[in-house]
């Protein structure tokens, strides 16, 4: 077991790590840096615990194929960040929190019960766009990605999200 030092020093490792990823990406981190380091905290010691980065805010099953939608980035993050502009633990944030033009609420949970995710995978994969994901490129560089909305932002090219159309991948 890790003392808190070690915890310490591991998550703002992490958070490093999270913050070139997520720019990378076209996501953000929450600019709050102490809570932002608080739940780097917790993955850290679920990485210890599971040995994967499960979200600090749920409870995990403790089995990482049962863990998968909540193993950090979760499967909720871009609908949470659509709807309410942060993901459930408000690790990430859209670029209008970050720029102060809106402030992050509680954000009710979405995960489904075990059941009901078994299920949601196994529909994704037979059909996905019956199961609500869609194909959005973005008109400005092309970028693909298959999700329920467009990313708030072109990991490519930084366009905003209104610049990204529903792409036909059953041509």
């Amino acid at each position: 077991m890790m003392d808190e030092k070690a915890v310490l020093e591991s998550a703002l490792r992490l958070k490093a790590r999270l913050e070139r990823e997520a720019e990378a990406g076209g996501y953000h981190l929450n600019p709050d840096d102490e809570m932002v380091v608080s739940l780097m905290g917790g993955m850290v010691q679920n990485m210890e615990r599971f040995g994967y980065m499960g979200c600090p805010c749920r409870l995990l099953e403790g089995d990482k194929f049962e863990d998968l939608d909540v193993i950090c980035p979760c499967d909720y993050r871009d609908m949470d960040l659509f709807e309410y502009g942060a993901c459930y633990c408000s690790l990430y944030v859209t670029r209008d929190v970050v720029d102060g033009k809106r402030e992050v609420a509680s954000i009710p949970e979405r995960r489904l019960d075990k059941e009901e995710r078994l299920e949601l995978s196994r529909k994704r994969r037979e059909d996905p766009e019956a199961a609500g994901l869609k194909a959005w490129r973005c008109k400005v560089c092309g970028y693909l990605c298959g999700r329920e909305v467009p990313p708030d932002e072109c990991p490519v090219c930084r366009a905003r999200r209104d610049r990204f159309e529903t792409f036909n991948y059953k041509a």
